[in-house]
């Protein structure tokens, strides 16, 4: 009932899309952790798959290997979906024989693709093709850009409801997270709402206390400095 992408780029940062004909989708089915990885688990979902793959990851485990050690022990594992893509090397999968069609998954050395009651094997195509085309744009616009192709190319079988986008850079909190729960037209909601973002969350996020600067900027006209030049460096885009 679902399709989702995870990625991550050049500067280590992690990204997670997703998409369902399902309310919230992004509510459970997403994890992400800074310098460890990324999870989205689907179909009959199993919430304890997030956590646990998150720990597994951060203890040395491989991805095939957490993979392995979260549906072996599931007695409900034909009925799951599950990727998950680690800080170094190449995703790893799940698609369980009792996932509803079309149903199944991608995996690239920094990214995968994974999807369960599509209108076909031509969304996680449109998908992972539109996301490799999309070089050079950030990695949330890649996302974006690579949902839109797989929706274009028929999405969720059974229609929209919500989807999600998630952005995890090198603190404990994610850099973006945006969500649309219940929508007629959830990834075009979602892009919208990205490019609010723009305006001055994701500007103003990067003056908060961080790892490296436990304080961040404090003075309000340093703040209004920062979010100007960041939309100087954009090209004066709002």
């Amino acid at each position: 009932m679902t399709w989702s992408i995870l990625a991550r780029d050049e500067a280590g940062r992690f990204g997670v899309a997703i998409a369902s004909r399902f309310f919230a989708v992004g509510a459970l089915c997403v994890h992400t952790r800074r310098g460890v990885g990324a999870l989205s688990t689907q179909a009959l979902m199993n919430p304890l798959y997030g956590p646990k793959g998150m720990a597994l990851l951060a203890e040395g485990h491989s991805p095939q290997q957490v993979v392995h050690l979260l549906t072996s022990v599931d007695a409900g594992r034909d009925q799951r979906q599950l990727h998950v893509l680690p800080a170094h090397g190449r995703a790893a999968a799940w698609t369980g024989t009792a996932c509803i069609d079309w149903c199944g998954h991608r995996t690239e050395e920094d990214f995968s693709v994974a999807g369960n009651m599509l209108a076909g094997p031509a969304v996680l195509q449109a998908t992972a093709d539109a996301y490799e085309k999309a070089r050079g744009l950030d990695l949330a616009e890649r996302l974006l850009a690579a949902m839109a192709a797989g929706e274009a190319a028929g999405g969720d079988k059974r229609g929209k409801q919500s989807a999600a986008l998630r952005i995890h850079a090198d603190e404990d909190h994610p850099q973006l997270d945006i969500r649309v729960d219940d929508h007629e037209e959830p990834m075009r909601e979602l892009e919208r709402l990205y490019r609010k973002s723009l305006e001055r969350f994701q500007p103003f996020m990067a003056c908060l206390a961080s790892r490296n600067d436990p304080v961040g900027l404090t003075d309000r006209d340093a703040i209004e400095a920062h979010i100007a030049r960041f939309h100087q460096q954009r090209g004066g885009a709002h």
